[in-house]
């Protein structure tokens, strides 16, 4: 997904090691995507189209 969001939107995430399962998509301190809220991954898009609105 890391690949995606740069290849798409042009910025490169900073990707941080968790545990106990967290995959979390923060953008400029704004929660985007929470696994833990929604009890799933995030489809590719989903996230990308989340991203573009905060990022203009």
């Amino acid at each position: 997904m890391a690949d995606l969001i740069r290849d798409e939107i042009g910025v490169v995430p900073d990707l941080i090691r968790g545990g106990g399962g967290i995959f979390d998509v923060v953008v400029d301190g704004r929660l985007i995507f929470s696994k833990h809220k929604e009890g799933r991954f995030p489809e590719p898009y989903e996230v990308i189209n989340q991203i573009r609105p905060v990022r203009g």
